[in-house]
Parts: C-alpha cells; sequence; structure tokens
C-alpha cells in the first residue's frame, strides 16, 4: 500500500517543528516528526522547498539550523544534517543541481556541496527576509529585507550581485523612504521581479530596464505585508498582511482587484497553484484556507493546532479526484466486476402482504377515512 503522505495535496510547517501533511479530499491531516522527538519550539520550521521536480522530497529547515529531509513516497524523515553559520532562521532554501541553498536572516547566503571544500558562502547583507530562487534560471535567487534592497545574484558568479535596487526618491516631505521587502517572487518569461514590503507596499522590478527603481508601484491597506505569490496567468499578485487581509493585486494596472475573506491573524505563508484558480494560505491563526480565486469562495479550511510558519501546495492538476493509493484501485477494479455480477441477476419482484391485502379490498383506505370523520365528528359534539 503506498504511503498516505502521497495523498497529501498541502505540506505546512509549524512553530511546534512539526511537518503537517494535508489531505484536503479526505480531510485529514497528518504530523510527521524526525525521529522520535518531542514538540521542540527550538525546531520550528521556518522553510519548506522541494527536493526534486517529482516532488517525491521535502526539504525542512528548522530554527535550530537544521535540514531534514522528508520522503513523500515513504512518509517519513530520512535525513538530516546541520547547515550551522550566520544567526537567526533560515529565510530561504533552494536547490541547485546536488546541492543545497540556505539562506538566514543575518545575510549569510550559502551553497553546500557534496565536498564541504567546495561550499560558496555569500554574504547579502543584515536583516534579510527572504531568499527566493528563480524557477526559470535555477542559479540565480534574489534576496531582500529590512533596510536591504533587492538584491539578484549569480551563484555561479557570486562575487557581486547581478542587479540591485535602487530606492524610491525622497518623498514630499523631502524624507527617506525606508526599505523593508518581506517577500519576492520572479515573474515567468522575464526578468521581472514582484515585491511586497513592510510599508504595504507591492513593487515591480524589470532588471532589464535602465533604471533600478520600480516600474509600478501601489499599496494595499495599512499593516506590513507578509507574503505573496503569483497567480497562474502571472498577471497579478495574491498578498496577506500581518492582520489578515488578503487581497489580489493586477500587476498591470497597479490596481486592487479582489479581497479574500475568513483570515483572523497575520499571514505567514501564501501559494497560488501554477495550473487551477487555488491560492493556499496559512499563518498564527493556525488555520490553512484555500481559496478559489475565480469565485473569491473558500473551498477548504482546515484547523492545524499550531501556529503555521510556511506552505507547499502540490503542483497535482488534478488533486482534487485522483487517488494515489494503488489499492483503491484495486478495490474500484473489484467494485466494478461486482456490479456487472449483480446487474447481470435477473430481477424478482414481490409483493407485501400490505399490498395484497389492499389490492383485494379496495375501499379498504376510504372505510377507515370514513371512521375517522365520525370519530372526529362525535369529539367536536361531546366538547359542544
Amino acid at each position: 500500500m503506498a504511503s498516505p503522505a502521497r495523498g497529501s495535496h498541502v505540506w505546512v510547517g509549524s512553530e511546534t517543528g512539526i511537518l503537517k501533511g494535508i489531505n484536503l479530499q479526505k480531510k485529514q491531516a497528518t504530523n510527521y516528526r524526525f525521529g522520535e522527538a518531542t514538540v521542540n519550539r527550538q525546531e520550528a520550521v521556518t522553510a519548506l522547498c522541494w527536493g526534486d521536480p517529482y516532488e517525491s522530497e521535502i526539504f525542512v529547515g528548522c530554527l535550530n539550523g537544521s535540514v531534514k529531509l522528508f520522503s513523500t513516497e515513504k512518509g517519513k524523515f530520512t535525513e538530516s544534517r546541520n547547515c550551522l553559520g550566520g544567526e537567526g532562521a533560515f529565510c530561504g532554501l533552494a536547490v541547485l543541481d546536488n546541492s543545497l541553498i540556505t539562506c538566514v536572516e543575518s545575510g549569510l547566503l550559502k551553497v553546500w556541496r557534496d565536498n564541504s571544500m567546495e561550499n560558496v558562502e555569500i554574504q547579502v547583507g543584515s536583516g534579510v527576509c527572504r531568499m527566493q530562487q528563480n524557477p526559470e534560471q535555477r542559479h540565480r535567487v534574489a534576496t531582500g529585507g529590512k533596510e536591504n534592497c533587492l538584491k539578484v545574484w549569480d551563484l555561479q558568479q557570486p562575487q557581486e550581485p547581478i542587479f540591485k535596487a535602487k530606492n524610491l526618491r525622497h518623498d514630499w516631505l523631502d524624507l527617506r523612504v525606508p526599505v523593508w521587502d518581506r517577500d519576492m517572487q520572479f515573474l515567468p518569461g522575464s526578468e521581472k521581479i514582484v515585491t511586497c514590503t513592510g510599508h504595504h507596499q507591492v513593487r515591480l522590478y524589470d532588471p532589464s530596464s535602465p533604471q533600478r527603481r520600480p516600474v509600478l508601484e501601489t499599496t494595499f491597506g495599512e499593516h506590513p505585508l507578509t507574503a505573496l505569490s503569483l497567480t497562474p496567468d502571472a498577471n497579478a499578485v495574491v498578498v496577506g498582511s500581518s492582520c489578515g487581509d488578503v487581497a489580489v493585486i493586477d500587476l498591470r494596472q497597479g490596481r486592487l482587484v479582489k479581497c479574500l475573506k475568513g483570515f483572523a491573524g497575520s499571514v505567514r505563508g501564501i501559494q497560488c497553484h501554477p495550473a487551477l484558480p487555488l491560492v493556499a494560505s496559512c499563518g498564527l491563526d493556525r488555520f490553512l484556507r484555500v481559496h478559489n480565486l475565480h469565485e473569491k469562495r473558500l473551498e477548504h479550511k482546515v484547523y492545524l493546532k499550531s501556529r503555521l510558519n510556511c506552505l507547499l501546495l502540490t503542483s497535482r492538476e488534478k488533486w482534487e479526484d485522483e487517488s494515489l493509493d494503488p489499492s483503491s484501485e484495486l478495490q474500484d477494479e473489484v467494485k466494478e466486476e461486482e456490479d456487472e455480477i449483480w446487474n447481470s441477476m435477473e430481477v424478482v419482484t414481490t409483493k407485501r402482504k400490505a399490498d395484497v391485502q389492499l389490492c383485494s379490498n379496495p375501499e379498504a383506505p376510504q372505510s377507515r377515512k370514513g371512521k375517522l370523520l365520525k370519530k372526529q365528528k362525535k369529539t367536536i359534539e361531546a366538547k359542544s
């Protein structure tokens, strides 16, 4: 029988150090721990990434500096390694060929090779909030944080960033505009990068253009934006804030398209499905939510008991109705064979005894009705 982990549609990392696999079709959530370890907040999950294109492995970055490898086929953790260096929690994980890429809040970005002598270390600046990999050019990553402007790094030539954003001009009071990039993502088919900031701004950068300032900027709400994800058509971005506001922003015109309802706490993780109009989100209110982007409808809502930091949404297109367990396919075949046998059998119809008596005395219902009317009439006369 296949592992139940293969049937999970969403993977969520919690502050208690537990990896949770959620099957939305069966409304089930399964907890996974490394070894026999108990709940430990020092092992809080702060970053997740797929280990391979087939989504059979997940790298889990923990607060204590360890990175664990989880197998979705075996349904258990298979490996753990210490990726110590720098200070703070992991703000991003990525995989390049057979190497693991990590980045911590203090600004140390490191590529872990099989041979430790070949490891690559890059100092990207302190106060990092997020590191994201370009899915089309996997040797390129973007970093940004508090007073740490957006940078794009080529890991094949890590001496200097290939792009460094320039801050906006001073505001109308001639005051410097603060920098606080909380999350970013590369737009497919181009070099453009969209970011959200702790000052409720959504910005679009184009490294191919002469200017290093944003080519588009808009604001949403009044609270810091904490996470974002591109919609499947890449024409809009879904952003979440520290107070639970979630909205879809059009990147072509910089306008608000719609708001998603139902949140009650800070949003820590958002991911859109690459093909379906679905977006999954999680946060400090301990709920995993899946919304339909077209109809703004809340499709699924699962309470997971602990505060949630990050998530991974499977990219399978038929994840709502597919069956990954081969035994269930066998059961379906057996059921079909049984249905064929039952359908081939001759149907025998028998009349119930009450039906036979009723057919032999067609006046029986009327006689019972007449007796009931007479009884009611006598009761009324007695009361009068």
